[in-house]
């Protein structure tokens, strides 16, 4: 784990850093659990851009993940600890006992060799998968489900890790990286243990080439565009945009609240994320 520094040969060389990939232990994937994936360049399948900056990139296999760990009762072995080119963090191969492989997202601390299990009645160790109301308080789990049986769909990035602080009747309180602090049923599964590749965040990128490989092009700003492609945009000479800061579409930006007062699961959430308003600190 750590991250390499070249030597300023370019201004591009000295502006940016890359992961020196020190906890990989193989660099080609399993091909059973490997699928190809084509491009849209933000478009929809009538041709309309519906996310605008995106098109190129280096060309990438999708890796099939096991997010919902679902494997109850058999005993895996870590065999390799890889590269996925479509997430920020790490992944590694489990071989079954039955001889079945999947691909699972790799928390620090799995090495290969190691045996790691799903279930209820597993113990609660680094990589183990388990409902919440069987994990204990106060430990670090990624990967959570929102519904049980559905997956994970939280706490998946790398150097990523949610609390739980609190148990009570059919619901867990956990605490998010975001500093959100919510309820889930204890039935959803978690995987114990912090996601791999903390020093992602760290990374520079250096220079406009790195953007563009990973499929990235220039963000252009509102007020510089005509007003048919952006509220903001027009005006005479550098004008200010007119309005308060929003998306093409007007959705308000700096801030602006944007979560529906209706939606259900409002009930579910005991403190709202941090924020530059509210400063809430995560536990």
């Amino acid at each position: 784990m750590g991250i390499r520094i070249y030597r300023p040969t370019s201004a591009g060389r000295r502006n940016s850093s890359v992961n020196d990939y020190a906890e990989l232990t193989t660099d080609r994937p399993e091909k059973t659990l490997c699928r190809r994936i084509g491009k849209s360049g933000g478009r929809n399948h009538s041709g309309k851009t519906t996310v605008r900056f995106r098109g190129g990139g280096a060309r990438r296999i999708y890796r099939l993940i096991d997010f919902k760990r679902n494997k109850d009762g058999v005993a895996a072995k870590v065999a390799t600890i890889e590269y996925d080119p479509n997430r920020s963090c790490f992944i590694s191969l489990l071989q079954y006992e039955d001889g079945e492989k999947r691909y699972i997202l790799a928390p620090i601390g799995v090495t290969v060799g190691d045996t790691l299990e799903s279930g209820p009645v597993c113990e609660p160790k680094t990589g183990n998968c388990m409902p919440l109301g069987a994990i204990p308080a106060g430990l670090e789990v990624h990967n959570i489900e929102m519904t049980a049986g559905q997956g994970g769909k939280l706490v998946r990035g790398a150097g990523s890790a949610a609390r739980i602080v609190a148990k009570e009747g059919d619901w867990v309180t956990v605490v998010l990286p975001s500093g959100e602090m919510r309820m889930i049923r204890k039935e959803c599964r978690a995987t114990i243990g912090r996601l791999s590749n903390p020093d992602h965040q760290n990374i520079r990128i250096g220079k406009a080439g790195r953007m563009r490989h990973r499929g990235k092009r220039p963000h252009v700003r509102g007020k510089a565009q005509n007003p048919v492609d952006h509220p903001m945009g027009g005006g005479e000479g550098r004008s200010n945009g007119g309005r308060h800061p929003c998306s093409p579409t007007g959705l308000l930006a700096k801030g602006g609240k944007t979560r529906s007062p209706r939606k259900t699961s409002n009930a579910r959430i005991i403190r709202r994320r941090r924020n530059t308003t509210q400063g809430q600190l995560v536990l």
